[in-house]
């Protein structure tokens, strides 16, 4: 196998996992749930300082709009923070692209918002894994990686959106923007499993809401003229279950609607989530879904109308993501600690990226684990090891490595 060279022992070498800690501490003090704009305000402000070290330019994008609907079917507009986006040699001949989130799963009205050490090596805490350990890596690693002799002919972009944890729907225009034109991209999600390792193909995800609009009427007096919404939606919702298969999960997830025992109720709204594992397997579903609306619309003499979609599309490994998974495979072998990748249910920002056709590993952040819940932990140490890894990965993406 091919040894560290010199020149790369010294980049490694610099990587300092201190101030890497601090970054996590502070940072995970601040609450950053998707939905608590001063928060993520804040954060954007202590990001934009800390990554100013960098050369390039910092900006705020606005969140594009994004619209949901409501418990009472109607359309509703859904509040983002400001992404920070840092572009770094736009016009260089190889560039770059890495991804971060500011955001948690974890609102300002939670009770977990603060880090305690589980051990010497373990911290518990909102964000340190998912992914405030990550944004550090990124950070790090790009601060060694300016000191190669090859980041003068390479760019990058780097983003860190505040609506990850929701799906990105306000920053998914901005991450295909800065996806264009890019060699290769590096996501800084929490390791796949403890151990390091990466998450490698993923299934797609789509949010959908379906309004069931149908008749009130009394439910002694004359039933018979109503139209039962809430009927319609479990009556859909089973159906939807039914249609799960091997590379297509569904979820039914919540049924909003109905009034008072002695009324039918006339509207009803069914929330679902699906996880297809490829394109085709989203193909089938759109066409079995258009067609369950139609009969059950029928059978129920109402209307439903679907709002929604596939957000993150599948995310198979093609040829240049295989060539990239190597790349970082063996450079973890060349530090020590081999990693290799397993398939993932989950989905993120890579699964965006892949759809852009740039081969991307979106598990380049800190080991730890217990993400979305108050058991959430890092592994300390690895804020060093990762840090060293996606240096010496984006040293030989620049050194001409091809994918």
């Amino acid at each position: 196998m091919q040894q560290l060279s010199p020149s790369e022992q010294a980049l490694i070498a610099r990587i300092d996992p201190a101030p890497m800690l601090d970054q996590v501490l502070a940072w995970s003090a601040i609450n950053t749930g998707t939905g608590n704009l001063p928060g993520l305000a804040r954060q954007w402000d202590a990001l934009a300082d800390a990554f100013s070290v960098l050369p390039g330019t910092i900006s705020a994008v606005q969140a594009a709009p994004v619209g949901a609907i409501a418990a009472d079917g109607t359309g509703k507009e859904i509040a983002n923070g400001a992404h920070l986006v840092l572009r770094v040699r736009p016009d260089a001949p190889r560039r770059l692209l890495l991804t971060g989130h500011m955001d948690t799963v974890f609102p300002a009205n939670h009770a977990f918002q603060q880090t305690v050490w589980a051990d010497d090596a373990t911290l518990n805490g909102p964000g340190v894994a998912d992914m405030k350990g990550g944004i550090a890596v990124v950070l790090a690693a790009l601060q060694a990686f300016e000191t190669s002799a090859f980041a003068p002919q390479t760019g990058y972009d780097v983003m860190i959106n505040s609506d990850e944890e929701t799906g990105s729907l306000s920053s998914a225009t901005l991450i295909t923007d800065l996806a264009a034109g890019k060699l290769a991209a590096l996501t800084y999600e929490p390791s796949a499993q403890p151990d390091g390792t990466l998450a490698g193909a993923r299934a797609g995800s789509g949010n959908y809401s379906v309004v069931i609009t149908g008749r009130s009427a009394h439910a002694g007096r004359n039933p018979q003229d109503g139209r039962n919404a809430i009927v319609a939606a479990a009556d859909l919702a089973v159906r939807l279950k039914a249609l799960m298969r091997d590379g297509l999960a569904i979820n039914p997830a919540k049924i909003d609607g109905g009034s008072a025992n002695n009324v039918v109720p006339d509207s009803a709204v069914l929330r679902f989530n699906i996880r297809p594992r490829t394109p085709d397997d989203a193909a089938a579903f759109h066409r079995q879904f258009t067609a369950l609306l139609a009969e059950l619309s029928a059978m129920h003499d109402l209307t439903m109308h679907s709002h929604g979609g596939i957000s993150r599309p599948p995310k198979p490994i093609d040829a240049r993501a295989e060539k990239l998974f190597g790349l970082v495979e063996e450079c973890s072998a060349l530090l020590g600690s081999p990693i290799t990748r397993i398939a993932s249910g989950g989905v993120c920002d890579g699964n965006n990226i892949a759809a852009c056709g740039v081969p991307v590993v979106d598990t380049m952040g800190v080991r730890g684990g217990a993400i979305h819940s108050p058991d959430e932990f890092l592994i300390v140490p690895s804020l060093g090891e990762r840090a060293r890894l996606s240096a010496l990965v984006l040293h030989r993406l620049a050194s001409g490595a091809t994918l």
